[in-house]
């Protein structure tokens, strides 16, 4: 089995010559980022009277004792200066911050750990335990090996540019676009500020991404990650949030910013965004989303599945759809798992349940809760007063996310960096 060795075993310790004398201690080792998925180890910054100096990889020899030799003529005093994608990794990472693309959570980096892998030094990973920490207090010593399964593999682990001031890198978007947009959302809440711009800045990249990911975040990120963009970027950024999330984070910017962004909205979205504005955000009314999906009384089930793929309405809109006479009065709503079964043929009428569930736009959230509850509703539509036409629709996940508390994934440790 390749051994792994701790980062922190040659950090400060004397490195010597050939002939076993001391010229200098190391500093650094710095590794190169690209696309392998252990970064391979470069060299070593070595501090020579005074000046960092840099040794390349090639003129070192007994890391696998854990002791340096250099093994060249004579040492280059030129000072260090680093290179695009150098990364230093005591540095830049080490009790840092990393994002852990796998479980999407951030992680801290105790312990860098290396090893060689078919004669080249390799960066393979990062223990965030508490292990290093103890190790440090007890002695360098103790457990200087350490088992490839005890370590977080450094494939999965992404480095903030923030950490890495001048190696010219950015957070690649095609590996946080693997996450969902609630785990971005969490790696964003658990970072700092500058950490945060940039996750946000590698999302931008893919716009639709991007709202999806400022839908999961807390008011307070929104509205933090909101106050450099201008009101017409904020409006773009808005006009891509369902109508309902656009509304509600509306409702919470500077009063003087409101209409201005309101105002730069497309039209469709601005009317849609409007008629939620005059809800109370804790009603049926200030809940609902106004987008679905209505077919005639004479449509058949083809019909209605057809309508279903070519509809822009959110997912978690389509449990249902719902039956519509001339008039645009709702009669009855069909569950896409009972379209599903259903013969293309049927009408859709036909496999209609026999009363419609709805709400009214004035009920507050708990009446909804329990109108929902009570007939198990994953979507329950918003009828006017009259009961003469369907204004929107509450899904679930807007009712849990409602009745949820402020800040309930810190609350719970949901955004808690892991060590």
């Amino acid at each position: 089995m390749t051994d792994i060795l701790h980062l922190s075993t040659f950090l400060r310790r004397p490195i010597y010559d050939q002939d076993g004398g001391r010229i200098g201690r190391v500093q650094d080792l710095v590794a190169r980022l690209g696309d392998d998925a252990h970064p391979p180890i470069v060299g070593a910054v070595i501090k020579i009277e005074g000046r960092n100096t840099f040794v390349p990889i090639r003129k070192i020899g007994g890391l696998a004792q854990g002791r340096m030799t250099f093994q060249g003529k004579r040492v280059d005093l030129r000072r260090f200066e680093r290179r695009p994608g150098e990364l230093l990794l005591a540095e830049d990472l080490l009790a840092r911050n990393l994002i852990n693309l796998v479980r999407g959570r951030l992680i801290i980096a105790n312990e860098i750990e290396i090893a060689e892998i078919d004669g080249q030094w390799e960066v393979v990973g990062v223990d965030p335990g508490r292990r290093p920490f103890f190790r440090r207090i007890l002695g360098k010593n103790l457990g200087q090996r350490v088992k490839a399964e005890a370590i977080v593999d450094f494939a999965s682990i992404e480095p903030f540019v923030s950490h890495v001031p001048s190696a010219r890198l950015r957070i690649p978007y095609r590996k946080l676009a693997k996450l969902h947009p609630a785990q971005i959302a969490d790696l964003v809440e658990q970072a700092s500020h500058e950490e945060g711009e940039e996750i946000i800045e590698a999302v931008g990249l893919d716009r639709e991404l991007e709202a999806d990911v400022f839908e999961e975040l807390d008011t307070e990120h929104q509205l933090e990650f909101l106050q450099s963009r201008t009101d017409v970027e904020a409006a773009r950024l808005l006009a891509r949030m369902e109508p309902d999330n656009a509304a509600d984070l509306i409702n919470e910017v500077d009063q003087e910013r409101r209409l201005p962004i309101l105002e730069n909205l497309p039209d469709d979205t601005q009317r849609k965004v409007r008629q939620l504005l005059s809800y109370n955000a804790d009603t049926a009314g200030g809940l609902m989303n106004t987008d679905f999906v209505s077919v005639s009384t004479e449509a058949t089930v083809a019909e209605a599945l057809t309508a279903i793929r070519v509809s822009k309405v959110p997912a978690a809109s389509l449990h249902a759809i719902f039956v519509m006479d001339d008039a645009g009065t709702p009669l009855a709503e069909v569950s896409l798992g009972s379209l599903v079964k259903a013969r293309e043929t049927d009408t859709v009428l036909s496999i209609a349940s026999a009363k419609m569930s709805h709400v009214h736009a004035h009920w507050d959230v708990h009446r909804v809760a329990r109108t929902m509850s009570d007939f198990n509703l994953t979507v329950v539509p918003v009828l006017d007063d009259q009961h003469g036409s369907m204004i929107g629709l509450v899904t679930v996940d807007d009712l849990i996310e409602e009745l949820l508390p402020q800040g309930w994934r810190r609350e719970f440790g949901m955004t808690t960096v892991e060590e």
